[in-house]
């Protein structure tokens, strides 16, 4: 995991302050500070330590608000001025794969190795078998016991002397990961935060677009289609700073709270006018 030793004033709490040093991460990305998160181990704390639900709440319906008032709009006039056509299909909601599925596994491929670098590229074998075989059950559960593997730990053998001059003890130390090579040197570490500005900007391209396969067909000049994923772009961005201050629970939890506006809004629509 890349952690930065560099000592910095704590952010400051709030509405206003959040929305200033997110304004601020997205001008120059950086990897601390870190929002403070409950006691417990480091692996446990980037998955889990930083869920606030108010923190998650607030930010979903600011993202529902900037893409139903404003980014939605132009995507889809976009999309009608391209002549796009959308997979999603109305009358088949598919809430498994938006509400579970999607920000589980977007988040592992774009915005897992915003933090642990060596553990995304341990994966990488199966974000490709992902991508070539698509969501198969036995692809799914391929991610599953990777990610396992990743997560697993060991405790580091420690001797003990004792003070009598007898023989040492071995007990249990601190833990390292199962796999070896996952933690990178220091020198991989120093290199990978200063090329973290590009990193994340380039994830965030890479995670809006992805979202360009949502369409059937485009038949429009180049330029015109990041206009057709400006939501997922915006949505990337907040998600990317939220992984980097809260870990990667309060990422997913927010995908999933973001993906439930559309399903909602649809189904409502449904059910009033069928």
């Amino acid at each position: 995991m890349i952690e930065t030793t560099q000592r910095q004033a704590p952010l400051a709490s709030g509405w206003r302050a959040e929305l200033c040093d997110f304004a601020r991460f997205v001008w120059r990305p950086r990897l601390s500070p870190r929002w403070p998160r409950r006691a417990m181990p480091p692996l446990a704390a980037d998955w889990l330590g930083g869920l606030q639900w108010r923190r998650a709440l607030r930010w979903v319906l600011l993202l529902w608000l900037c893409n139903f008032l404003v980014l939605g709009p132009l995507a889809a006039g976009a999309a009608s001025q391209a002549g796009a056509e959308h997979r999603f299909d109305p009358m088949q909601i598919p809430w498994l794969l938006a509400l579970v599925w999607a920000p589980i596994v977007e988040e592992l491929i774009f915005r897992l190795g915003m933090r642990r670098p060596g553990a995304a590229l341990w994966l990488l074998p199966s974000f490709l078998t992902l991508a070539w075989y698509g969501r198969d059950i036995w692809v799914t559960g391929f991610l599953a016991l990777s990610l396992l593997l990743v997560t697993l730990t060991r405790p580091i053998p420690r001797a003990v002397r004792h003070a009598d001059g007898s023989q040492p003890t071995v007990v249990a130390g601190a833990r390292q990961p199962l796999l070896p090579g996952i933690r990178w040197s220091w020198r991989w570490n120093r290199r990978f935060v200063r090329a973290f500005p590009w990193v994340f900007h380039l994830l965030t391209l890479g995670f809006a677009g992805l979202h360009l396969f949502n369409f059937k067909s485009v038949a429009a000049p180049l330029w015109l289609w990041p206009m057709l994923v400006l939501p997922q772009w915006v949505t990337g961005l907040a998600l990317g700073w939220l992984r980097v201050r809260g870990g990667m629970g309060l990422a997913m939890l927010v995908h999933a709270g973001f993906n439930a506006g559309p399903l909602l809004v649809v189904w409502a629509v449904m059910s009033l006018a069928p």
